[in-house]
């Protein structure tokens, strides 16, 4: 979508930041989307949806404007800015999700330099090309979100906000015994069960998808589940450019057949459980606890993660009991905080306000028909601990 046709001037995405940086500013340089993803992966705050390959498949509609920061000439983070336009050509959101992202999140400095690329966005798109700012940060292992808090300092309004917005995050940086010792009591009683059923661990490749394609499509078949997840998403992650920014894909067996499987994403300082599947032999075997336990140790010992995000519940009691006891005494349970929105301007604040009280409507009614559909497809059924909820786009 050209930027000329709401009315703004052409942008070069391969210009330099024009302004000389005064000492320890914080300044904006944008390139082409096909080279983002390859700066992202160096960052700790890199994640899937803030890749250029997940992100032109999962919303194909919007403008994707990858946005480096610089001070004093060195990287210090990033922005996959995504630009939608609104309906009868009114204006633009310009929407940083998950970002931006810091490339150092153990900078002493690091908040002055969230607060420097803030800077540089309202600049660039909420007063040169009076358009809406949205910004979502990720969820803070901290009790205060600092990167939120200055947002709203800043003159941000708070936005939407998840329905169910924790996130359960584990602890990588354990040892087998501290884990072991971290979890719930009745989760460590499931995995000693499950480790006592002949159950296998592995790590596949790509060229396996086949199999885990099959066991999501049995999954929500048989539990009737609406999917609005980005699975479709997963080839074009797999085959990023970047190996680190690849996915792994792990199978727990049990006489030779697969009855569980995961696909995670482990870039960063936060790994992040992507899409999991069962078939019905996995319950009684308890291969969900076998197959999440041995991904701890396989992202402990074999990534530079620190913590390993499992994502949220849509509101399943089941599914909080289950993230909730892996998490444990060393991990953190932690909410996504609320969008935050700033125009320099009150139309293009009108205009963005007006089509996010849309989009949550249509998705509270979205949300309503899928559940009254669970419930009539299958009462008896308890929710799934497969997958990991989603955010809305």
């Amino acid at each position: 979508m050209s930027l000329v046709a709401h009315g703004f001037e052409t942008l070069d995405l391969t210009r330099p930041a024009t302004a000389a940086p005064a000492a320890g500013k914080v300044t904006l340089r944008f390139i082409a989307p096909a080279d983002w993803d390859r700066h992202a992966a160096e960052f700790d705050e890199v994640c899937q949806e803030g890749l250029y390959a997940y992100a032109k498949q999962r919303w194909p509609q919007v403008e994707h404007e990858p946005a480096l920061f610089y001070r004093n000439g060195e990287l210090v983070g990033g922005a996959l800015m995504m630009l939608q336009p609104m309906p009868l050509k009114l204006g633009t959101i310009a929407l940083a999700k998950w970002g931006p992202m810091l490339a150092d999140t153990n900078a002493p400095d690091g908040l002055a330099i969230y607060q420097g690329m803030i800077d540089r966005l309202v600049e660039e798109y909420a007063v040169k090309r009076r358009m809406m700012l949205s910004v979502l940060p990720r969820a803070s292992l901290a009790p205060v979100n600092n990167q939120y808090d200055h947002l709203i300092a800043r003159g941000f309004a708070a936005g939407s906000r998840l329905l169910f917005p924790n996130r359960y995050i584990i602890n990588l940086r354990l040892s087998d015994a501290e884990q072991r010792k971290s979890l719930a009591q009745k989760w460590r009683y499931h995995l000693n069960k499950s480790e006592k059923a002949e159950l296998s661990f592995e790590r596949a490749e790509f060229d396996q998808i086949g199999e885990f394609d099959a066991l999501y499509a049995a999954m929500a078949d048989r539990k009737r589940f609406p999917d609005h997840s980005a699975y479709d998403t997963v080839p074009a992650l797999f085959g990023s450019e970047v190996p680190l920014l690849q996915p792994e894909l792990f199978y727990v067996r049990h006489a030779g057949e697969i009855i569980a499987g995961a696909i995670i994403f482990k870039a960063g300082d936060r790994a992040v459980y992507l899409y999991g599947a069962t078939n019905d032999r996995a319950l009684p075997l308890r291969a969900g606890y076998f197959l999440h336990w041995h991904i701890i140790r396989w992202l402990r010992d074999h990534t530079e993660a620190d913590w390993y995000d499992l994502g949220g519940t849509d509101g399943f009691q089941g599914l909080h009991q289950f993230k909730k006891g892996m998490a444990g005494d060393a991990g953190v349970i932690t909410p996504v905080p609320r969008v935050a929105n700033y125009a320099a301007y009150r139309f293009p604040m009108l205009i963005g306000q007006t089509a996010f009280a849309l989009r949550d409507a249509y998705h509270s009614a979205r949300r309503s028909l899928d559940r009254l559909h669970r419930g009539r497809a299958r009462p008896d059924q308890p929710p799934h601990i497969e997958t990991t909820a989603k955010p809305e786009a």
